[in-house]
């Protein structure tokens, strides 16, 4: 099968499915080719947060701040890999493109704004006002699409059900210690039953499942082809420009040229061995790395732009969104990838080396603690730690796959996954830690945790620390001693929620060469396209945010408008979006 439309978008997670459904808003035609035989990409897995700061959400709650505040952080975040141009470009028309979702399509958002930065002793950094995440979604409004929507990962979901962070979260916590927890998740549990029953999946999405089923209703809306199972296999080039793409669908090759260009959004590479091993000091064989993305992830993004003169920049401080991960072994013989993204901060846990020693906040940021993970280990050594708790903690808040009271342990603790002695002895020979070093280590940790405090470490200091703590444990929502037998250990090691290595583009989301000249017909976003940050992690929601907006932005050049950027809002801007009825030029 051979046509021609105006856009080729690779890819349908946030940023492939932000360009497709921009595009047809604007009056393009459309098609969508995803690799994989289900829609949604890594974002269907992440928690579906949004880094944007001066958006509506804060005006409305009068948090307004300066455009030069956000630039400022990203400055002393960013460092060296600072880029002026197309963080400006960012910082102006984050805030549009949040406005243009939630005037045009099914999209909608709702405010974070007690979600601080990562370093809020950083200049120019906020305690809020700066995020804003999906709102929930019935899946019913898909129809029969519902069934290729990815699911959510399972070992963060209970059966299949996602459970939003904050307060919710806290419900599913305080389900056997509070009446009103244990009604709310009741019902949360009765209506799972129903859909069930009557679905076979939960209806009701939430975080990152939510954004992929919203974003994917408004191009089903709007006329947008999403084709499944069709990889890009090559992309098509005339006189430097490229005119199209030929992807496999069924055993065949087809060809779908693109008056207008073509989006390369498939995700990134952090299931490229070959690339990995160039690019992760810690991973030499490429192997050494363990992504929570989803497995289809493998960098062909890159190598379609590198075939039409693109170029992958990795002059960054680290190519790798990183996150500290678990190997979890399945009954099938595979292994899952489990993120350790909440359970560092609850009070009672510590994350130490083979050498039993600490090494960082462990309720910090999950980039700063595989950073400083990394860091710790010996030269040509595993890069591996161990977080270690004792019953209180485990029965109260899970750890990693294990989850908490009334979920039993036995199965975690029959595969190796989950360690348990009934001392700390114990736990660190069945681990291969220094034994008197972790009793030492822990003696002193518990020493502070009675006083509430961390004077290794300042844990529970900072903002972001106390928002992923326990509220009602005090003083310190993320210190309380580990004292209570038996104790257990999860081991982890290096991996990451996605990629920051990616082509080089300009403020408009277009690829550039090796000169910096752009590649006519060609654009980049999400996980293809070079992060802003410069391979740091300053706040939640980095990736998503700037996977959408330069979505947004491709679109509007491709679509030959110039997408508005104008006085701050706390109002929907109008309902008719410029260049509606067909591109100008």
């Amino acid at each position: 099968m051979n046509e021609t439309v105006d856009l080729v978008v690779a890819g349908a997670g946030a940023g492939g499915l932000s360009a497709g459904v921009t595009a047809a808003v604007l009056g393009l035609s459309v098609v969508v080719l995803e690799k994989e035989p289900v829609f949604g990409g890594t974002t269907a897995w992440s928690g579906g947060w949004l880094w944007v700061p001066r958006n509506g959400f804060a005006l409305a709650a009068g948090i307004r701040e300066h455009l030069h505040e956000p630039r400022r952080y990203l400055e002393h975040e960013v460092g060296a890999a600072f880029e002026a141009q197309r963080i400006d470009a960012y910082l102006a028309h984050a805030p549009r493109m949040v406005e243009f979702f939630q005037a045009h399509t099914s999209v909608a958002f709702i405010e974070g704004n007690g979600i601080p930065d990562f370093h809020t002793a950083s200049p120019g950094a906020a305690q809020g006002g700066r995020s804003v995440g999906s709102a929930s979604f019935d899946a019913r409004a898909l129809g029969p699409h519902v069934r290729n929507l990815r699911p959510p990962l399972d070992l963060m979901s209970i059966n299949g059900m996602g459970i939003a962070s904050g307060a919710e979260l806290r419900h599913y916590f305080d389900a056997l210690h509070r009446w009103s927890s244990f009604r709310y998740v009741a019902r949360r549990m009765t209506a799972l039953a129903r859909d069930l029953a009557f679905h076979g999946r939960s209806m009701r999405l939430v975080n990152g499942n939510a954004l992929a089923a919203r974003l994917a209703k408004s191009a089903f809306d709007r006329g947008v082809a999403l084709r499944l199972d069709s990889p890009v296999v090559r992309l098509l080039l005339e006189e430097g420009r490229v005119v199209g793409a030929v992807y496999r669908h069924g055993g065949k090759e087809h060809e779908v040229r693109a008056r207008r260009g073509v989006v390369l959004a498939c995700g990134g590479f952090p299931h490229d061995p070959e690339r990995i091993r160039r690019l992760f000091p810690h991973a030499p064989s490429g192997r050494e790395h363990y992504s929570a993305a989803p497995p289809g992830n493998t960098g062909d993004g890159l190598r379609l732009g590198e075939s039409a003169g693109g170029i992958v920049e990795d002059r960054l401080h680290a190519s790798g969104a990183w996150a500290p991960v678990s190997r979890v072994p399945r009954a099938d013989g595979r292994t899952t990838n489990y993120p350790h993204l909440i359970e560092r901060a609850k009070p009672g846990i510590i994350a130490v080396t083979r050498a039993g020693r600490r090494f960082v906040d462990e309720a910090g940021s999950y980039y700063d603690f595989v950073d400083a993970l990394i860091t710790a280990a010996p030269a040509g050594r595993p890069v591996e730690g161990w977080l270690v708790c004792d019953h209180r903690f485990i029965r109260r808040y899970g750890l990693g796959a294990v989850r908490p009271a009334p979920f039993r342990l036995g199965r975690w603790l029959k595969s190796g996954y989950l360690i348990r002695a009934h001392d700390i002895a114990g736990v660190a020979r069945a681990c291969g830690i220094d034994a008197s070093e972790l009793s030492r280590t822990i003696d002193r940790y518990n020493a502070d945790a009675r006083q509430g405090r961390d004077t290794a470490f300042g844990r529970g200091d900072m903002p972001f620390d106390r928002l992923h703590g326990d509220p009602h444990w005090t003083p310190n929502p993320c210190v309380a001693p580990i004292e209570r037998p038996p104790y257990y250990a999860v081991k982890v090691v290096p991996g990451s929620l996605g990629t920051f290595a990616g082509l080089r583009t300009d403020a408009t989301g277009r690829v550039v060469d090796r000169t910096g000249a752009p590649i006519a017909g060609l654009y980049a976003c999400g996980n293809d396209m070079c992060s802003i940050m410069g391979g740091r992690y300053p706040s939640g929601g980095i990736t998503l945010g700037p996977a959408m907006t330069f979505g947004y932005l491709a679109a509007h050049h491709a679509a030959g408008c110039v997408p508005d950027a104008g006085a701050q809002r706390a109002t929907r801007p109008a309902a008719t979006p410029p260049c509606a009825g067909g591109a100008t030029g």
